[in-house]
């Protein structure tokens, strides 16, 4: 009886000992204070993220806010810009090593009485030569086993590197496209362009919002961001329940790629909404692509990708390998590749890689973050039931006609901008008449 009074105390005290590291380094996290120089109050909140010289911050309650990075401390706008940087280079190669926290007292005694209890069993056996003392000594181990995987499984962090992304390989993909310019640093190559292919666009579409394609400024500080040092996430995000908005990837050519899944959750092809290049105009009149642009396979080469996933991956088409079950694959070297396959999701089933998620966005509709800004010239239009492109040309310079075809009649809308950011739309009927509206961007 004895014996089995030990077994349970023991039991007690590991049963207690995993309840009181299950919380290790979780809750009771301080938050940061923040001095605002434009009242003196000081704020206690998480810093979220940095943008358009505002800050974002969490407070104890989970509400976010948001001030102007004027607001704060020249300490304070230091520590920010320096967050932010360290956030948009969160997909570097490097793993941060903790340094392994020392075993806790308790569980020092705990392994102490494991000792005890190993070696009374081998001192009773040997003296006695009883094997009831055994059970001691299997306690006694299973304490000292426990433990040492408890705080072996705590302080190790396993991290999978994948080999850097080549610049300059990058580079000569992007480079074949006329309009397409690249610059990097450390972390980031950096796609320009002005958001219109080469190759006509809109043609195909039967289920239409009356958008049609313009320019875009996808420049300088609002350029595309692939990660060069891309980083295995452990907990990838499946595209089916995430990032319904903004782009998951960015086409040779300089054209964003979003999610096969529209913002309201169904298969833009399945439905219509896509043209005979898997693209479409979003509310600012934004061409991108849903689909990943296979017709692009002839100006890279057999062989090479397409695009470029936002975590740092590149895009293929389709091929007779096993993929996994975000539809890519490791390589011998250590890297990793999406590729393409005929039916939903596409590709990239899962964002295999590790992204930054915009705080302002919540899930199924968030986005990675940074993403370029768009800017909506026209207002918001209702889908034209009925109503199919049938074509679409190129007039000139900034110039183009859209024809689409409504209840048996041929409509067109011609359309063009100047140097000057004026837009001009003529809206041409069956009968010959016509309506003509103008825009300008808002500042």
């Amino acid at each position: 009886m004895k014996h089995i009074k030990t077994s349970v105390i023991i039991c007690i005290l590991l049963l207690f000992n995993t309840n009181l590291f299950a919380h290790e380094g979780g809750h009771g996290t301080a938050l940061k204070e923040w001095k605002l120089t434009t009242n003196n109050d000081i704020i206690q909140a998480d810093f979220i993220t940095y943008e358009d010289n505002n800050v974002w911050l969490r407070d104890a309650n989970h509400t976010v806010k948001s001030y102007p990075i004027s607001d704060f401390s020249n300490e304070d706008q230091h520590y920010i810009k320096t967050k932010s940087e360290f956030v948009r280079a969160l997909n570097s190669h490097v793993i941060i090593e903790t340094d392994a926290p020392s075993v806790s007292y308790f569980n020092s005694v705990l392994v102490g009485l494991g000792s005890f209890l190993l070696c009374f069993s081998v001192f009773k056996l040997i003296k006695r030569k009883k094997v009831v003392y055994l059970s001691h000594g299997v306690l006694g181990l299973g304490v000292i086993v426990m433990v040492s995987c408890k705080n072996t499984n705590t302080t190790t962090t396993s991290t999978e590197q994948v080999p850097q992304n080549k610049v300059a390989l990058m580079q000569t993909f992007f480079d074949k496209f006329d309009g397409v310019a690249t610059h990097s640093d450390d972390n980031f190559i950096y796609v320009s362009s002005n958001g219109l292919p080469d190759h006509e666009m809109m043609v195909g579409i039967t289920n239409w919002q009356q958008q049609v394609p313009i320019q875009q400024n996808y420049t300088g500080n609002n350029s595309w961001a692939i990660p060069l040092k891309p980083k295995l996430a452990e907990n990838p995000l499946s595209t089916k329940t995430n990032l319904l908005k903004g782009a998951i990837a960015v086409a040779v050519n300089g054209i964003p790629i979003f999610n096969p899944l529209n913002n309201r959750g169904e298969d833009a092809n399945a439905i219509g909404e896509l043209d005979k290049w898997g693209g479409h105009c979003g509310r600012p009149d934004d061409y991108h692509y849903h689909l990943p642009p296979l017709h692009l396979q002839d100006q890279v080469g057999a062989g090479n990708p397409v695009a470029y996933a936002v975590d740092g991956f590149p895009v293929y088409g389709e091929t007779t390998d096993a993929l996994d079950a975000y539809l890519g694959k490791m390589n011998v070297d250590g890297s990793y590749q999406y590729h393409t396959i005929k039916d939903y999701p596409y590709f990239i089933a899962g964002m295999r890689g590790e992204v930054v998620l915009d705080p302002k966005t919540d899930a199924p509709e968030n986005q990675v973050y940074p993403q370029p800004r768009t800017q909506e010239l026209r207002p918001a239009l209702r889908p034209l039931r009925g109503a199919e492109i049938t074509a679409f040309k190129t007039l000139g310079t900034n110039a183009y006609e859209l024809a689409y075809r409504l209840d048996s009649k041929e409509y067109i809308i011609k359309y063009y901008w100047d140097n000057a950011d004026n837009y001009t739309y003529k809206f041409i009927n069956p009968d010959g008449t016509s309506t003509v509206e103008t825009y300008k961007p808002r500042p």
